[in-house]
């Protein structure tokens, strides 16, 4: 995994923008596959696991680090399955934080048990 999980949601600059072309691309190949760039302005990716208590503690965990973090997901749940979708409203796409919370996410999802 990347060092992007290691990094935290930093508060956003006076007129901070979302990355984009290069940027963009560097960081969605350092969370490996399975993560969609919606439309450039999202990060959309469904976990799967072996039943509706495991999805919903990983929702959960998810939940409490992005309390830490200040940065939070739209959260879709359902048996076995959560998908997470990051966005920064404040800049209406993707900045770094977004990324560094996908990376989190994905290093959350190692302590449930998967489908």
């Amino acid at each position: 995994m990347s060092d992007l999980s290691d990094r935290h949601s930093e508060p956003l600059a006076p007129g901070a923008r979302n990355v984009v072309g290069d940027r963009l691309d560097a960081l969605t190949a350092q969370l490996g596959g399975d993560w969609e760039v919606v439309e450039w302005s999202a990060l959309r990716k469904t976990y799967r696991f072996a039943d509706f208590a495991s999805a919903l503690a990983f929702v959960v965990d998810v939940g409490r680090v992005a309390d830490e973090e200040h940065h939070h997901p739209d959260v879709e749940l359902g048996w076995g399955r959560a998908t997470l979708s990051w966005t920064t409203h404040d800049v209406g796409g993707l900045t770094e934080n977004d990324f560094v919370m996908a990376a989190k996410a994905d290093e959350l999802a190692k302590r449930h048990p998967v489908k």
